[in-house]
């Protein structure tokens, strides 16, 4: 556990814990790996530049930058990242409102916050986050993804000025513009789109999003049709990223922040269940802390080399795998694959249709929308669990990734805290021999003693149940048995308070039967054990009666001697 644990990136352990042997025979195979990862991170590369609304090559600035530096850093044996669907949107409403330096600086926002996470080790949170929120938000990425491709693939013209960064904006442009569908655009659409569903069960050798950007310039070249292509709407630069250092103020940071936090937490929580599959598939452990350092680093790094956001990416991870990539190299050496194709082939990249683009990204926003996993918690949750999935779903939709969730993590405490409540109960006790007890002269409880058991945690949602407990005007003792308590937070420390008080106000002794760890560290935090008295506290319950008796003998034997001495 130590292990994975550590702020020591993934690459140097295994080049010190491998033998020479090993490497030489893994090196090879990475390299192939990382070549079939290039192929298939170049069509995504692309088209996610597009998407996120800045040029081509910056998609390919972002997996050379940010890919390279991530695997060379990062707790994975074989995590590949770069531009990925779920930050299409969100970048590309940055760019639209506040230009490539507001994306700058909310990304540098984002690597700082990634780097702390890291280094004060919060990599273990990501399982904090139910399975219906990523769930939700997940389909809610790939809708709007999949609204915002929709007038590429049909082709459709706007009029100049038509707003289209809310995703409501989009669908509005959509409706009033939907009758400038162009049937040529339209058909390039829909073969690139079938080449995509079907490529894979020809063979799975060759990427199916290459072959539909093959046949996507094949169609509109070969027949010469009316289809805008990428040359028509971007100037393509084929210079190798180089460092620049926009200009940056104060004031625009702080605009930023938020944004910041968006990319952050979806940074963390992608690129750390990307390594979770991994690590299924490989049968490995990641190391979750030094992976967000290294996404930290990377994205930094990224929008500074003129690139974007960038996290681990599922597809491109499970392409690597497949391929027989093992180490980080695999990872660096698909980053330097990329920077050949920047260099040589670049140019040819303005004869991709954008019909063919749009394609690509509705395949991708169906393979990441997970429905079968959203059907299948629709039918099967609770209806908490589905009102949170949905709830997560719309706000990612209509509002971003921040609110959705924000508002579903609320949800989903507050639902926790009611089954927590509802599973923690204070009841009458009746005496029975446990299987281990070899006490059974207690069977009856004296009638001046009064037993209750608290079982389930006691915290600030269940405390007014402690108001169930009562005494008679005989009670003398009141025993409360907690070996069901696995913890106490400060307001049910409050709520044993006021029942020691109540008790005092009637006359009547506390006295405590194995309390836990956890809630006897709390009450001696607080002064309650020496409030109630440390010789109140018994190991068990036959301890706790047997101490009542004692304690009643006492009283009797006292009474008697004042009475024949008065």
């Amino acid at each position: 556990m130590q292990q994975r644990d550590k702020l020591k990136p993934i690459l140097f352990s295994i080049i010190k814990h491998s033998s020479k042997q090993e490497l030489k025979e893994q090196i090879p195979k990475d390299i192939v790996a990382g070549i079939v990862v290039a192929v298939v991170a170049l069509p995504l590369s692309i088209a996610l530049g597009i998407a996120s609304g800045v040029s081509p090559e910056q998609g390919l600035y972002t997996a050379i930058v940010a890919g390279f530096l991530i695997a060379f850093l990062g707790g994975s044996r074989v995590q590949i990242s770069g531009p990925t669907a779920a930050f299409a949107t969100i970048v590309a409403g940055i760019v639209a409102t506040d230009g490539i330096e507001g994306l700058v600086a909310a990304t540098i926002i984002a690597g700082i916050l990634l780097i702390f996470m890291g280094l004060f080790k919060l990599g273990a949170l990501i399982r904090f986050v139910p399975f219906t929120i990523t769930t939700g938000f997940t389909a809610g990425i790939a809708v709007t993804l999949t609204i915002g491709q929709l007038k590429d693939f049909f082709g459709l013209t706007y009029p100049p000025g038509t707003a289209t960064v809310e995703t409501t904006e989009k669908l509005a442009a959509l409706a009033g513009n939907f009758s400038t569908v162009n049937g040529q655009a339209c058909l390039v659409g829909v073969v690139c789109l079938a080449v995509l569903l079907l490529w894979p069960r020809v063979t799975e050798r060759v990427p199916s999003s290459l072959m539909a950007l093959l046949a996507g310039i094949a169609l509109v070249s070969g027949l010469g049709l009316d289809v805008s292509t990428i040359g028509d709407l971007y100037v393509i630069d084929s210079a190798l990223p180089t460092f620049h250092m926009p200009h940056l103020s104060l004031e625009l940071f702080r605009d930023q922040f938020a944004n910041g936090v968006t990319i952050a937490i979806l940074a963390a929580i992608e690129s750390l269940l990307s390594c979770v599959v991994a690590d299924s598939m490989i049968s490995g452990h990641h190391r979750a802390n030094m992976e967000l350092v290294a996404q930290g680093v990377g994205n930094i790094a990224s929008v500074l080399f003129g690139g974007i956001p960038a996290t681990g990416a599922i597809a491109r991870t499970a392409a690597n795998v497949k391929a027989g990539g093992r180490t980080p190299i695999a990872g660096m050496v698909h980053a330097l694959v990329l920077i050949a194709v920047l260099a040589f082939l670049m140019p040819y990249a303005a004869l991709i249709p954008m019909p063919t683009i749009a394609a690509i990204l509705l395949y991708v926003a169906y393979n990441m929308s997970g429905w079968r996993n959203f059907a299948h918690l629709c039918q099967t949750a609770s209806k908490g669990a589905v009102a949170t999935l949905l709830l997560t779903f719309v706000l990612t939709i209509v509002f971003d990734l921040v609110v959705a969730i924000g508002v579903g993590m609320l949800i989903t405490v507050v639902l926790f805290m009611k089954t927590v409540s509802e599973e923690t109960e204070v009841k009458g006790w009746k005496y029975y021999c446990d299987e281990n007890s070899e006490v059974t002269h207690l069977r009856e409880l004296p009638k001046s003693v009064r037993v209750y058991e608290i079982n389930g945690p006691m915290f600030f949602g269940m405390t007014e149940r402690i108001a169930d407990i009562s005494v008679k005007d005989f009670t003398r003792y009141l025993i409360i048995r907690m070996r069901g308590v696995p913890s106490l937070d400060a307001t049910g420390m409050n709520a044993l308070e006021n029942l020691y008080d109540y008790c005092s106000a009637n006359g009547v002794s506390l006295i405590f039967s194995h309390v836990n760890e956890q809630p006897m560290k709390t009450m001696r935090r607080a002064g309650f054990v020496d409030l109630v008295g440390e010789e109140h506290f018994r190991s068990c319950i036959d301890d706790a009666i047997a101490h009542a008796r004692e304690l009643l003998v006492a009283e009797e034997d006292t009474e008697n001697l004042m009475k024949t001495r008065g």
